[in-house]
């Protein structure tokens, strides 16, 4: 197990080893598992990502701010960022979970890598920390469309519209398919000025909405020939 690998990748080298051992141990394994230093990681994380977001983007309101946070600090995000370091084989399992390919689990990986952020912050305080998170953020957030992060299709379609002073789109019901226990809703949207008319299925009426909303939104983006 490379530990002086991940402490390469992440940028810090542990004076207290030690720390880095606990982050990394399921409860599945030891008593001294990494649950609480998930618990002061995740604040240690919150509070990065906030400070990071306010000095990025001084024009967004608190809301937006709020959003993107709670985006950037989910289970999906961690996962990726756990995955990109291969933190998964450096857990330490009890042999269910390891049977159960549990360093594979996104919840665990998730978890794991607030563990490592909250030993950082132990072992060197919150300077150290917080170069420790940007630099596994910093990149992630580059490639993400920030204005976009966390909007479900029917609102990006919707401030899309209104950024150019074009009227919301009108969602039908055009079919219901299927047995009662196991419908298929299919919804048109059609967004009139523009003479543009898509559909979308799904297994409840917003879903397909905004399967519709999604198809007619990549419509108005596509790239000009």
């Amino acid at each position: 197990m490379n530990r002086e690998s991940l402490c390469r990748q992440i940028g810090h080298q542990f004076a207290r080893p030690q720390l880095l051992q606990k982050a990394l141990t399921h409860r599945s394994h030891s008593a001294a598992h990494y649950e609480r230093l998930e618990f002061l990681g995740d604040s240690v994380l919150n509070c990065v990502i906030a400070k990071y977001l306010y000095e990025q983007h001084p024009e967004l309101p608190e809301g937006d701010l709020s959003r993107l946070r709670s985006n950037l600090v989910n289970q999906q995000t961690l996962c990726a960022l756990a995955q990109g370091l291969n933190l998964g084989e450096q857990l330490l399992l009890g042999e269910g979970e390891r049977k159960s390919a549990g360093f594979r689990r996104p919840s665990i990986l998730a978890d794991a890598m607030e563990a490592v952020f909250g030993a950082v912050f132990l072992d060197s305080g919150f300077a150290a920390a917080e170069q420790v998170v940007l630099r596994q953020y910093v990149p992630f957030i580059a490639r993400m469309d920030i204005q976009s992060l966390g909007k479900d299709a029917k609102t990006q379609l919707q401030e899309h519209l209104q950024a150019r002073k074009l009227t919301l789109p009108k969602y039908t019901v055009v079919a219901t398919q299927g047995e009662a226990h196991a419908q298929v809703f299919v919804i048109e949207c059609e967004i009139g000025q523009l003479k543009v008319t898509t559909r979308g299925e799904g297994s409840s009426r917003r879903i397909a909405e905004q399967a519709a909303a999604e198809a007619a939104y990549k419509l108005l983006n596509q790239p000009k020939p």
